[in-house]
């Protein structure tokens, strides 16, 4: 058994066992991943940017339309002085197919290949925002739930000790002091517990909010993710290699160096070739007659020639933006890096309270158990019976908030390192 799965059965044994259909982590993060709904708006507007290079490439391939228009003509009159007109009628269609675009239309593509690249990387960072936030909330709502159970299971052992306060009272072996001084211990728990309750709803409702459903009792041991870097030149290699912030900058200054290119296609020359065909028809006296048929076929050339500075202002306003994408890569990049090394200390941190508690508790178990079995000898007072008591349930708490610290560096660590997906806590 690994260190971490020694201290999480530590602290599991120190609360009542959990039911055998407590949720896991694992469940949350799939229960998350599937019904959130900012998870779902996120993937929904990546769907929408997805689109813009199928657009762009619109602007190469063949278009066509129809056209048509109908009218009445007044004629004039006849032999009998009666007024004439016809209906006419015309229709045709038209249709266009871009031979040479100059590079507008692969810059483009390049563009929104980028812009939709990027997107994509914004939303796996979205995605490991929210499950950093589910790993948070069921940290939250696994450490009010112990603090309950260590409340509960103290004010259990209070009542036993009272109890024999009581007795030993009666037999003249204490004084009313003793007692009292038990049961107003057992009332400041009973205090303590009435907290953890109100802190348990208010992690439960932040828990429902964002994995979408109650959580009930949460299962306590929870694996080392495989995924979490083994030093700290790891995980800033695996932040600057794979974080998506850092990702999706880089892919926006793709797309910003091929708008510069597409601003210089606006000078070079475009061909199109082109065709058509029309027909009319008339109606007159009550008779119908078509006119002639008509059908052109041919290239379009077009040449800028003159645009009064603004492909050059263009140009120039794509470069500026292109460098200030470049500045903002250096930052994330510098960013990235620094939340790598923030939560591999925080990690550090947890971890080495995470020992020190665990030992701390032993310590106080066994001081607990001993002062009880000396109390019964008359050896220790009422005194030393609170003290060792009180000692041993901070102990229980800094071991469970040890555990869940532990829990949230490991989930920070995976997001600056681009590991938090949904099989990060298998």
């Amino acid at each position: 058994m690994t260190k971490r799965g020694a201290w999480w059965l530590m602290g599991a044994a120190l609360f009542v066992a959990a039911p055998a259909s407590a949720e896991t982590l694992r469940e949350a993060i799939a229960a998350a991943w599937e019904g959130n709904p900012e998870l779902a708006a996120a993937r929904a507007r990546q769907d929408a940017l997805a689109e813009t290079p199928n657009q762009a490439r619109a602007a190469a391939r063949l278009t066509a339309g129809a056209t048509g228009n109908a009218g009445y003509d007044r004629l004039g009159s006849n032999g009998a002085g009666t007024r004439t007109g016809a209906t006419s009628a015309l229709g045709g269609i038209n249709a266009t197919l871009p031979i040479w675009t100059g590079g507008r239309v692969s810059s483009a593509v390049r563009a929104a290949n980028g812009d939709a690249a990027a997107g994509g990387e914004a939303l796996r960072d979205v995605e490991a925002d929210v499950l950093e936030r589910v790993v948070g909330a069921y940290a939250d709502l696994l450490y009010t739930q112990q603090a309950v159970e260590v409340a509960r299971v103290g004010i259990e052992r209070l009542d036993s000790q009272v109890a024999e306060a009581k007795s030993r009272y009666g037999l003249g072996q204490a004084t009313r002091t003793d007692v009292a001084q038990l049961e107003a211990q057992r009332a400041s728990v009973v205090s303590n517990l009435v907290d953890a309750e109100g802190a348990v709803a208010t992690a439960a409702a932040a828990y429902r909010a964002i994995v979408g459903r109650d959580a009930g009792a949460l299962e306590a041991m929870i694996a080392t993710p495989a995924a979490l870097p083994r030093t700290l030149t790891d995980a800033r290699a695996a932040a600057e290699a794979s974080n998506p912030l850092l990702l999706a900058q880089q892919r926006r200054v793709d797309a910003a160096t091929a708008r510069i290119d597409q601003a210089r296609a606006d000078r070079a020359p475009a061909i199109d070739l082109a065709g058509g065909y029309g027909h009319g028809v008339q109606w007159a006296g009550g008779q119908a007659s078509g006119f002639d048929s008509a059908a052109n076929a041919g290239l379009a050339l077009r040449i800028p020639l003159l645009t009064g500075g603004l492909v050059a202002s263009r140009v120039r306003q794509a470069e500026a933006a292109r460098r200030a994408e470049r500045f903002d890569a250096d930052a994330v990049a510098r960013g990235v890096v620094r939340a790598a090394d923030t939560a591999w200390a925080s990690l550090t941190a947890a971890k080495g309270r995470l020992t020190a508690s665990a030992e701390g508790l032993t310590a106080a178990d066994l001081a607990l158990k001993g002062v009880r079995a000396e109390y019964g000898f008359g050896l220790r007072s009422t005194i030393d019976i609170l003290v060792a008591d009180q000692s041993y349930r901070s102990a229980q708490l800094a071991v469970a908030r040890a555990q869940v610290d532990v829990l949230i560096a490991e989930a920070a660590l995976l997001r600056a390192t681009g590991r938090m997906g949904r099989g990060a806590f298998n």
